[in-house]
């Protein structure tokens, strides 16, 4: 079945950094203008709104219609606004909600936004953003979930390896590091050179929470947080906000767009399924890719420019794989290999990735989307790929049984000249 085209007119995304001084109030009205101002667009052409967050309701008991009170306060009432939370996968739910609205013909002109706050300085605030991550979790079953991760045949870490303060998921992470380390071969070093990659990009990205380069060595040498994995490799926490304006046709004309568009050729959205760790082929992020290439009609080898959820750098390593970049067990070997820094074959998180952009967790897929929306219209500066006309998106959250809970792929691409 052919489906009307839908394109991005406008994106936006705010400096991302820990700002406790700020709301999700002032948050989601800097992005709302940026947006605005990027699509050509006024209020009177949005047609709806799909607001993500994850964290308000637990940290500051926000807990019913917090879009509709953000964007108020921002200006924008009166239209239909729908809330999402799906973890760290919440801001591209929300990307795949305007678009199922835009294709049922509901409307023309509909605007994705992401908004987060996890910085506040005070002691009973930050305590609820450490709670919050176990939600992230079956509540209810946060012991057999990290007896079920040891039971993946990951060696313990090396007697004396030191643990630093940190959250549930990166044991969770750190456990399927070192499985995978066992099955594959991948190493420690790897993960840092892909962590020396990423804050290598990020010194080009003015929107990014990190822009200090590390070198192999010093991403090793940072401070432990459960081993493989140190500070430098892992994301973390930030206040922001990202949005997107999604058109139809009709929406395109509406808005006056001109020139070479953004096309989303493909969004995928699934959820986690049970299965054996070792079921790789069945994993959340390439069932969504895979599905994602067959509805583009490409193939991973017609991939110009790809952003990914690392939230840890051996997330980066590990969904290469899983994206069919490279066979697994080898995207560490990738890595290596130049292939996904700038200038090489497949370059890979050029915004720096969660590791260095940061990670507020309710817009980071709608980050992901403004860099690649970015890329593809040739406005990233130095950080630009060059000729880059097809792009590619994967974005997980939460954790149920032995991977995510959820997983977006998404394939955009340059159409025009």
């Amino acid at each position: 079945m052919t489906m009307e085209p839908i394109y991005i007119a406008g994106v936006a995304q705010t400096v991302f950094s820990r700002r406790p001084e700020v709301s999700v109030k002032q948050l989601t009205t800097e992005a709302l203008r940026e947006v605005l101002a990027d699509a050509g667009a006024e209020m009177k052409h949005i047609e709806a709104a799909f607001f993500s967050n994850a964290c308000q309701d637990v940290v500051e008991g926000q807990a019913n219609i917090a879009g509709q009170i953000a964007l108020r306060a921002a200006g924008l009432d009166s239209i239909p606004i729908v809330n999402m939370e799906n973890a760290c996968a919440s801001a591209s739910t929300a990307v795949w909600l305007a678009l199922q609205y835009l294709r049922s013909g509901a409307g023309d002109v509909a605007l994705a936004i992401g908004v987060e706050k996890m910085t506040y300085g005070q002691e009973l605030y930050d305590q609820r953003v450490m709670e919050m991550f176990k939600g992230g979790m079956d509540v209810h079953d946060v012991p057999a979930t990290m007896q079920r991760m040891d039971r993946l045949g990951a060696p313990p870490p090396p007697e004396g390896a030191a643990i630093g303060h940190r959250t549930a998921f990166m044991d969770l992470y750190a456990t399927l590091c070192r499985a995978h380390m066992q099955r594959f071969g991948s190493t420690q070093r790897q993960m840092a050179v892909i962590a020396s990659k990423n804050h290598g990009h990020s010194v080009h990205n003015p929107r990014a929470q990190f822009r200090k380069p590390f070198t192999v060595e010093e991403v090793l040498a940072g401070r432990p947080l459960s081993y493989p994995l140190t500070v430098p490799m892992c994301s973390p926490f930030a206040d922001g906000a990202a949005a997107a304006i999604l058109c139809t046709e009709r929406g395109a004309a509406r808005l006056g767009l001109s020139g070479p568009r953004i096309k989303v050729s493909a969004y995928e959205l699934v959820s986690g399924k049970e299965r054996a760790w070792e079921d790789l082929e069945q994993h959340a992020a390439t069932r969504a890719a895979r599905k994602a290439y067959e509805v583009a009609g490409i193939g991973p080898q017609d991939i110009d420019v790809v952003e990914v959820h690392d939230a840890t750098a051996f997330g980066e390593l590990f969904i290469t794989e899983l994206l069919g970049l490279c066979p697994l067990g080898e995207g560490g070997i990738l890595a290596e290999s130049g292939a996904t820094t700038l200038g090489g074959r497949i370059p890979i998180n050029p915004s720096g990735g969660l590791e260095c952009r940061g990670h507020p967790i309710g817009a980071t897929g709608l980050a992901q989307i403004f860099e690649l929306t970015q890329q593809l219209r040739g406005q990233c500066g130095p950080r630009q790929v060059e000729g880059a006309r097809i792009a590619l998106q994967e974005n997980g959250g939460g954790f149920l049984g032995v991977e995510e809970g959820v997983a977006v792929a998404s394939i955009l691409e340059r159409v025009g000249n």
